[in-house]
């Protein structure tokens, strides 16, 4: 599988995003769908036809000759089924929106956050006379 990376797009290691995958087998497409099916923003999908279409994948189904994926296009609110044999190329285009967030990060938040309402609580008490 050819995986190229826009190299104007600067990410975070690990991240997808930016990363097209032009897969040269039927294991390499389900292995790019799987990928793209995790990934949490908009995946531009390339057709043999010179079509594509950008959206959330959000479903596929693998099941030979007749698998698929199901695609929420950007552009409108009806689902896209785009057979597997179709693909040319599964670009990650759209932002990762979990890029950055880590166990770690949100750990903080929820300290930052419980130490705001400790004190907030203190100057209420100390406010009523209680402290």
């Amino acid at each position: 599988m050819t995986d190229t990376k826009n190299h104007g797009v600067d990410n975070a290691a690990g991240s997808l995003e930016g990363r097209v995958f032009r897969p040269a087998s039927f294991a390499e497409l389900a292995e790019a769908v799987e990928l793209a099916l995790d990934y949490r923003g908009d995946v531009t999908v390339s057709l043999k036809s010179g079509e594509s279409f950008v959206g959330y994948l959000f479903n596929r189904n693998i099941n030979g000759s007749e698998s698929y994926l199901e695609l929420l296009p950007s552009n409108s609110p009806d689902a896209r089924l785009v057979r597997y044999d179709q693909i040319a190329a599964i670009a990650f285009t759209g932002e990762d929106t979990a890029t950055g967030k880590s166990w770690e990060t949100w750990i903080a938040k929820k300290e930052s956050e419980r130490r705001s309402e400790v004190e907030r609580v203190a100057a209420d008490a100390k406010a009523r006379g209680i402290l």
